[in-house]
């Protein structure tokens, strides 16, 4: 209890904050855009005190977890003390696409 977790993002990840970024800016405004950007990363960063509260993507399964924000899934993985976020996919695209490791394995994984 009490236990902080490192959040970090995978470079896909931050692939697809600069693509959510560019449709609600084209749709709306930079501002709008940012503060929306803004708002994933630090939903994001929540999770460094309770990962856990995040469901199973129930299409994937283990080890994946997802946290929701407005229509968005934030998909992300617990590795020891780290959470490392996967994607930022929105609901209405289906099931997220997780097609490689961007963090690379390791020995222990």
């Amino acid at each position: 209890m009490g236990q902080t977790h490192t959040v970090v993002f995978a470079p896909r990840s931050l692939r697809d904050l600069e693509a959510i970024a560019r449709y609600i800016s084209h749709l709306n405004s930079p501002e709008v855009a940012a503060r929306f950007g803004t708002q994933l990363v630090e939903k994001s960063l929540s999770l460094s005190s309770f990962p856990e509260r995040g469901r199973m993507v129930p299409e994937v399964g283990e080890p994946y977890r997802e946290i929701i924000f407005r229509s968005y899934r934030i998909v992300y993985r617990l590795r020891g003390n780290t959470v490392e976020v996967i994607r930022f996919w929105h609901a209405a695209r289906g099931i997220p696409q997780i097609d490689s490791d961007e963090f690379g394995r390791t020995q222990s994984s």
